[in-house]
C-alpha cells in the first residue's frame, strides 16, 4: 500500500517508517503539515497518516491538514495520531468512512495496528477504545445496544460506515423517513439528547464501533 506518513518526531516518525516498511508497504514520509498537504496532492496515496498536533508554516496543525485534503478528496483514507484525546477539529470526521483516530500507544500494538489501518484503508472506519471512552462516557456502554432492534441496529451499523439516512433507506428498501424514524428511536433508546451541543448521530456510532470493535 502507498501510503504517506506525517510525524514531527524524528524517532517516532523513524519507528513508524519501520513498521510500515516491513509490513511491505512504500512509504513517503514528511515532518510537518504544509509539507503533508503538498505530498498528498502530488502523491495521491492510498492511505494517510499524520500526527495531529503536527506544526504547520501558516499556523494550522496536522488535524487542519488533514481535514483541508478531505475537503478536496472526501474518500481519502486518513488515520490520525495523538499522543493525547483531541477533538477540536477532528470530531466531524469520526464515524465518516475512512477515517480513523488512534493514540500513539496504539502503534506498539502492531498487530491491532495493521488491523486499524486495512480497515480504514478499505473505507472502514477505527476509533481507539480510550477516544470512544472519553466521548460516549460510562453511561453509554455497550449494553445499551441491547435495547435497540434487530433493525435499529442494522440501521446504526449502517451509519457507522457513513451513510447518510437516505443511503440508509436505499440500503434497506424503506423510506427515507423511516430511516430517520429508526435513527431517532436509537437516539432514544442510547439516551442521546439533542441539546444542540452534542453531535448525536457522532456518539451512537461511536457506542456501536466500541461495542463491535475488539479493544487490545
Amino acid at each position: 500500500m502507498d501510503i504517506v506518513v506525517a510525524e514531527d518526531s524524528v524517532l517516532f516518525r523513524e519507528g513508524l517508517e519501520r513498521i510500515l516498511r516491513e509490513a511491505g508497504h512504500e512509504i513517503r514520509a514528511v515532518g510537518d503539515a504544509g509539507a503533508l498537504v503538498v505530498e498528498v496532492r502530488r502523491r495521491r496515496p492510498e492511505l494517510v497518516i499524520a500526527d495531529i498536533r503536527m506544526p504547520s508554516p501558516d499556523g494550522g496543525d496536522g488535524a487542519r491538514a488533514v481535514a483541508r485534503l478531505r475537503e478536496d478528496d472526501p474518500t481519502l483514507p486518513v488515520v490520525l495520531l495523538s499522543q493525547h484525546v483531541e477533538l477540536r477539529h477532528c470530531a466531524p470526521l469520526l464515524g465518516q468512512p475512512g477515517f480513523g483516530y488512534l493514540l500513539k500507544d496504539r502503534v506498539l500494538a502492531i498487530d491491532d495496528f495493521h488491523r486499524s489501518l486495512a480497515v480504514v484503508a478499505s473505507g472502514g472506519a477505527a476509533v481507539d477504545p480510550t477516544v470512544v471512552r472519553s466521548l460516549v462516557g460510562d453511561s453509554l456502554r455497550a449494553d445499551r445496544l441491547g435495547a435497540l432492534s434487530a433493525r435499529e441496529r442494522q440501521v446504526l451499523a449502517l451509519a457507522a460506515e457513513g451513510h447518510t439516512n437516505a443511503r440508509i433507506a436505499a440500503e434497506l428498501a424503506c423510506a427515507e423517513r423511516t430511516a430517520e424514524s429508526h435513527m431517532r428511536a436509537i437516539f432514544q433508546k442510547l439516551d442521546l439528547l439533542d441539546d444542540g451541543l452534542s453531535h448525536r448521530r457522532v456518539l451512537a456510532v461511536l457506542a456501536y464501533l466500541t461495542a463491535t470493535t475488539p479493544s487490545a
